[in-house]
């Protein structure tokens, strides 16, 4: 049997500059509450207050609190998508700058209005067509187009491998970093720990692999 709530039905997107302002002023709410309070205590209601419009215009734009997640969950993951890439087109043309400015953003990305992010990322299930599986890859993506033009600085045997598992490892490791119950949190310690997996990365992607030389 399928669940309903698996797949929420489209909310229509507004054509007119006072429905869009509208819509935008509902999800900057919802944002709002569910950063602070988490997506259960998330209710049409809260959010009508705080928007500042009637629990009845937030119905007309969405059928249910599903609904309106699914709206939040593609406001948020669409604003990090741009956010990535948008680091990624100022980095340093090289290797180690392009793995710099995607450690610092992702952390950044997942890191922002506290466990919400990690908690829409879980909230929409692991298949591959979920929302936040495709964003995922596509910052994974973002990162392997970004450093195509380094990969002659990469030393392992297959260069391509490489980067996809250095991709992997630090999406791994920011996730990781904003579900455990000790974060790195602050300017200070957040910059140290993306430098960190930076360097880590650039490091791994320098250096030959040393069975290669075992094996010879």
């Amino acid at each position: 049997m399928t669940d309903q709530h698996d797949s929420p039905a489209p909310y229509k997107e507004p054509q007119q500059a006072r429905s869009a302002a509208t819509l935008a002023r509902v999800l900057r709410a919802a944002e709002e509450i569910a950063s602070s309070a988490g997506l259960e205590e998330l209710t049409m209601t809260g959010v009508a207050e705080r928007a500042g419009v009637s629990v009845g215009t937030i119905y007309r734009r969405f059928e249910d609190k599903e609904q309106l997640i699914s709206a939040l969950t593609e406001r948020m993951l669409d604003r990090r998508e741009e956010f990535v890439a948008e680091q990624l087109r100022k980095a340093e043309p090289s290797l180690s700058g392009v793995m710099d400015a995607y450690a610092h953003a992702l952390l950044q990305s997942f890191s922002d209005s506290n466990t919400l992010f990690p908690e829409l990322l879980r909230t929409r299930g692991a298949r591959p067509s979920d929302r936040g599986a495709r964003t995922i890859t596509k910052v994974h993506r973002l990162l392997l187009d970004a450093a195509a033009p380094y990969t002659d600085e990469i030393r392992r045997p297959d260069p391509q491998a490489a980067l996809d598992t250095a991709a992997r490892a630090l999406l791994g490791a920011c996730f990781h970093n904003s579900v455990r119950p000790d974060p790195a949190t602050g300017a200070t310690a957040m910059r140290r720990y993306a430098d960190d997996l930076s360097d880590m990365a650039v490091a791994y992607l320098r250096t030959p692999d040393p069975r290669d030389a075992a094996r010879t």
